[in-house]
């Protein structure tokens, strides 16, 4: 069974990912590079809605689309966001391709896309071109492979967890690689904005031109 499929695996990865320190500044660096007049947002991997609620609130006249398919994760987007018309949930699981949701000005993703295999995360990488609107931008905040034992030892001890204690479903990639993914689909202005550690913002455009 897919672990997501475990309410229990899916809880403890919310009470992991509420703990990491500077998430917040991640998240606030990622929401300024939201354009302002974003119209729709879709989010991938939701998990509990945090990052899409962050986004509606700081931009109040967007709609968000919420994706994800475990069926603990599903149950807190519709409590977090079943009395609003603004953030519609769809259940769906990222190893397989995006179905038909239209097309956006901003796609974002907080710590998912890593548990793919890294062939399904440049897969999605496209498959998230093709849903941007000219001029729009691509957001992953996402848990990147370290440079070195030693790296990954100290990000182990900044969580306070131990080498017993990381996700199962961790597929880790450095940034580079996935930095260079993006420039060869057509992204532009690609750069990893924000990083603590194995935490890392990238950020893509889809340029006017495109």
């Amino acid at each position: 069974m897919n672990e997501w499929q475990s309410a229990a695996h899916a809880s403890a990865y919310l009470e992991r990912a509420d703990r990491m320190p500077h998430r917040s500044a991640g998240e606030s660096t990622l929401i300024d590079e939201i354009p302002r007049e974003a119209r729709r947002i879709l989010d991938l991997g939701s998990g509990d809605g945090r990052l899409l609620d962050l986004a509606l609130r700081a931009r109040p006249d967007a709609r968000g689309v919420a994706v994800d398919y475990s069926p603990f994760m599903l149950e807190q987007l519709h409590a977090r966001f079943g009395s609003t018309s603004r953030a519609e949930i769809v259940d769906h699981n990222l190893e397989l391709p995006l179905p038909f949701l239209g097309t956006f000005d901003t796609v974002v993703s907080s710590f998912a896309i890593h548990h793919l295999v890294h062939e399904r995360k440049k897969q999605l990488y496209e498959e998230i071109w093709a849903v941007l609107e000219t001029g729009g931008v691509f957001c992953n905040l996402e848990h990147v492979a370290p440079a070195s034992p030693y790296a990954h030892e100290r990000f182990l001890q900044a969580m306070g967890i131990s080498s017993g204690e990381e996700d199962p479903s961790n597929k880790l990639l450095d940034v580079r690689t996935q930095l260079d993914w993006l420039r060869a689909i057509g992204f532009a202005d690609v750069d990893c904005y924000w990083k603590w550690r194995e935490l890392a913002l990238l950020v893509g455009h889809k340029p006017t031109s495109a």
